[in-house]
Formats: C-alpha cells, sequence, structure tokens
C-alpha cells in the first residue's frame, strides 16, 4: 500500500506533467488573411459581413485588440512575420518586383529575402517539424534565396508572386518548382469596362484558385496528422481583383448597390461590388471553417495552436467617391472599424489588424486580449510556445506567457515601421503614445504627429505641440533601430 501523503504526491507530480505538456501545442496553424481590415469581422464588430467560424473561433479563444501587422502593405509585412525583424531591420521594406535587381527574375516574384536570413519555418522545420504553406509567398520567385522551399517549407503550393495573385483565375499556380498551369485562358486582374454592362459571368474564368490551395492545406493536415507540423495559411481573400464565386454574391442583398464598378479605381469590373466584397471575406471564412473541420476530423485541434490575423488594414480609397480600390466601399462596411486609415498607412486603420489565437486549456475561452504586439512577436512567440528554439537577435517579444496566462507582459520594446512607400513614413509605439511621420519622401513632408491610443484610437487629437520631447525620443529609437537599406532608401528625419 502506497501511503497517502506519497500518492497524493506522486498525483500533484503527474497533474503538473499534464500540465506542461498541455501547454505545448502539438501543431500550429498560422493563417493570415489579405487586406482584411479591423473591422470585417463580426468578432470585431462588423454587422453586414457574415463570418461564423471565426467569430465561433474567438469565442473559443482571445480575440486581441492592439496587435498591429509589421507593415502596411504585403511583401514587407510577410518579410517581418516570416523573420522576426522589424521594418528599421527588415530586409524587404516595400512591394518591390525581384526583377528590378535581379533580371534572371523579371517575369515573376518579389525581391527575395537573402539565404543567411532564418525564417520561423527554418526554426519548426529544424526542429523536426513538418513545415508547408499553401496561398501567397511574395518573398521571392521560384529558384531564388527567397525561395520558399528555401526559407523552411517542405511544401509550398500556391502564389508565389503576389502580381499573379491580382487574379484568382492565373494561368498558373507553383507546387514547389513545379508551374502548375490551371487555366488555358486566365482572366487577368485589372481591366476597365467604361460602357455597357458589367457581368459577372464576364469575368469568371475556367479554374478559381482558392479551392485548389484550401485542398492543398486540408491534404496536409491529413499527411501529417500524425506528426508535429508547423502550417502556414496565406490565404489570398479579400485582396483584389474582386471575382468571386456568382453564388456566394448572391447570397448577399442586390439592393446594397444601385451602380457597377467598371474598373475605374483599378482591378476588374464587378456589377455588385459591395456583395462582392462581402463574399469574399465569407468565402475566407469558410475556408477557415474547413480547415476547422479538418482539424477535427483528423483529432488534432484541440492540441494545435491556431492563429488568425491579417497582413494589413482594407483596402484603400481613391479619387471616385464611392470606388476604393478594386471596387470596395469600406465606408459602407467600417472596415477599419472607426480607426483613421487603411492599407498603406502607418495611422491605425492601416497596421491596427483583427487578431484571433485558440489553444483549449491554455488560451482562456472568450477573453480580450489589450497586450499591445505586433509582427515581429511572432517568431520568439511561436517558438516559445512549441518549445523549439528561436535565434538570437530577434526583435519582438515572446508574449506566449501572456496569451497563455502565465504572466502578464509589463512594459515592452518600442514598436517600430519604417515604411519608404506611399510617400514614406514612420511609426513608433512606446506603450500608449504613438508617433508618426508621412510623406518623408515627397516636396512637402507632413509634421510629426503624437497621439494617446490608450483614449484616442481613431487617432483624432494630435499631441505633438505640447509633446517634442516624444517626438525627440521616437527620433532617438526610430535612427538607433534603422540599418540603411539599398533597395528600400530612407532616411530617418529630424524634429525641425
Amino acid at each position: 500500500m502506497i501511503p497517502t501523503q506519497l500518492a497524493a504526491a506522486l498525483a500533484c507530480a503527474f497533474a503538473m506533467a499534464a500540465t506542461t505538456l498541455a501547454k505545448t501545442p502539438k501543431n500550429v496553424v498560422f493563417i493570415i488573411a489579405d487586406d482584411l481590415g479591423y473591422g470585417d469581422l463580426g468578432a470585431y464588430g462588423q454587422t453586414k459581413i457574415r463570418t461564423p467560424h471565426l467569430d465561433q473561433l474567438a469565442r473559443e479563444g482571445t480575440r486581441f485588440t492592439r496587435h498591429y501587422t509589421g507593415a502596411p502593405v504585403c511583401a514587407p509585412a510577410r518579410c517581418v512575420l516570416m523573420t522576426g525583424k522589424h521594418l528599421g531591420h527588415a530586409e524587404i521594406r516595400g512591394n518591390r518586383q525581384a526583377g528590378l535587381s535581379f533580371p534572371q527574375f523579371k517575369s515573376e516574384g518579389q525581391h527575395p529575402i537573402s539565404a543567411e536570413v532564418p525564417t520561423i519555418a527554418m526554426a519548426f522545420r529544424d526542429a523536426g517539424f513538418a513545415t508547408g504553406a499553401m496561398g501567397k509567398w511574395g518573398l521571392g520567385p521560384v529558384g531564388s534565396t527567397g525561395d520558399p522551399n528555401k526559407k523552411g517549407f517542405d511544401l509550398f503550393f500556391g502564389y508565389n508572386c503576389q502580381a499573379v495573385a491580382h487574379s484568382f483565375f492565373p494561368a498558373h499556380l507553383w507546387r514547389n518548382d513545379e508551374k502548375i498551369v490551371i487555366n488555358e485562358k486566365p482572366i487577368p486582374g485589372h481591366a476597365k469596362q467604361p460602357g455597357g454592362e458589367v457581368k459577372m459571368e464576364d469575368w469568371i474564368g475556367e479554374t478559381y484558385a482558392p479551392p485548389l490551395m484550401l485542398d492543398a492545406a486540408l491534404g496536409f493536415i491529413r499527411d501529417h496528422k500524425d506528426q508535429r507540423f508547423f502550417l502556414y495559411l496565406p490565404f489570398i481573400e479579400p485582396h483584389m481583383a474582386m471575382h468571386p464565386p456568382i453564388k456566394s454574391v448572391n447570397e448577399y442583398p442586390e439592393d446594397w448597390d444601385d451602380r457597377p464598378y467598371r474598373g475605374q479605381s483599378a482591378y476588374l469590373p464587378h456589377p455588385r461590388p459591395r456583395a462582392g466584397y462581402a463574399a469574399m471575406i465569407t468565402d475566407l471564412d469558410r475556408h477557415v471553417g474547413a480547415v476547422i473541420a479538418e482539424l477535427k476530423k483528423a483529432g488534432i485541434y484541440d492540441e494545435t495552436l491556431v492563429i488568425f490575423t491579417s497582413d494589413n488594414g482594407a483596402t484603400h480609397m481613391r479619387a471616385d467617391p464611392q470606388f476604393g480600390v478594386g471596387g470596395i466601399d469600406p465606408v459602407f462596411f467600417n472596415s477599419s472599424g472607426g480607426l483613421k486609415g487603411f492599407k498603406g498607412s502607418v495611422h491605425e486603420g492601416g497596421i491596427r489588424v483583427p487578431t484571433i489565437a485558440r489553444l483549449p486549456g491554455v488560451i482562456a475561452a472568450g477573453t480580450v486580449n489589450h497586450t499591445p504586439g505586433y509582427f515581429p512577436d511572432w517568431f520568439p512567440t511561436l517558438a516559445a510556445a512549441a518549445g523549439i528554439k528561436a535565434p538570437a537577435g530577434l526583435d519582438g517579444e515572446n508574449l506566449w506567457p501572456d496569451i497563455s496566462g502565465t504572466k502578464t507582459l509589463g512594459s515592452r520594446k518600442p514598436m517600430v515601421w519604417v515604411y519608404p512607400e506611399y510617400g514614406g513614413q514612420v511609426a513608433v509605439i512606446i506603450g500608449d503614445l504613438k508617433v508618426l511621420r508621412r510623406d518623408l519622401l515627397t516636396a512637402k513632408p507632413k509634421p510629426w504627429e503624437v497621439y494617446n491610443l490608450a483614449d484616442d484610437p481613431a487617432e483624432e487629437n494630435n499631441l505633438a505641440a505640447t509633446r517634442r520631447d516624444l517626438i525627440e525620443r521616437a527620433i532617438e529609437i526610430l535612427k538607433a533601430e534603422t540599418v540603411a537599406n539599398e533597395f528600400f532608401p530612407m532616411e530617418i528625419p529630424g524634429i525641425d
């Protein structure tokens, strides 16, 4: 007979061991939407667009209110995410085509990550995880140093080039280094129709790309359900061009749209652009639902850390008073959730993104996380969650103790953006205080702006006139945290 005290001690030890194991997820699934605004999900206040699976994910996990992307546009945001380096240190700081510097890659692909830079996927693969990516890459052409297979992914399927991803009916996708032709007659991503009836069927091709990438993701889960894996899903919705399936569009009211979009603000025409935009987001939600269903079917959903976020804010408006880029109407949907700015801006609407995390028994269900964080944090955070080694010198913070509820993150390192596009912009967030400046590469740079995000998330009350001290501190941080980059040059400005 084991003494009562010994039995109790053993029971306690087993319970502690079980708790320790529970805090290490078997797998990680990281899903990233493309141009999804902070206010585009029901869980973030959206009332017109249906997103039931993502809303349920938020109910079963935690919803972040102050999580930021690494950059206001596609490629640099993904570079920051993959490398854990903020824009002052990241190699890729804009949407630069690879062919501008590497003529051998002039046909497609963006500026590549160099060979020596480690990525999240490389860390997971080195730790014995199977690694897969299905969706849009944008960090280097096939055969370059930024090829996804060279940056840690065993399997890549989707668009290597984000310019090709402007069409949902492209000529081809890539499976690793194999070009897979899916449309003999592809639909272009850009066109105008100044007159005549705009018809959805005129812009629908033979093979729609999103289901192919989703099927590859589901197949990856089935093939690797018995081993640990890291699955990166950079889905392409709701980025333009807007041509979702007609059936999806017809789920939304016809009276939303009183005139067609004719392509005047880039991308493809659409007869019902508001319904089309909503359809793209609901289809994105269905993709997430399908991934969740496959994880459940495999019996691994509750031991898989699932993260969902967006690469930047909602697509912005242009000169047309009704239609933004590609026909989007972000005002109609309140896509920025009351925040200032859109994609391409370092204001909150361009960089604050919807973010959800779920892992039962570790992340408390139905919670809201107000801790400030951004894309550089995911490399050290996911490494800590999975119990693998992260390289030294990352810019991000390990948020896992905060996310898992074991320790509240106190003060953190300032969050930094050095973005040379859309006129040239910089921003620093120090606690609740934000300092930014825009149009730095134009003839008339705008003055410094300062906001207290705690009581002014909409950035309506500029405190620059009374906070010269904070501007000076932000300049010091920016200069200390920015290294020269010949491909994306930009000087840090002074106070004037």
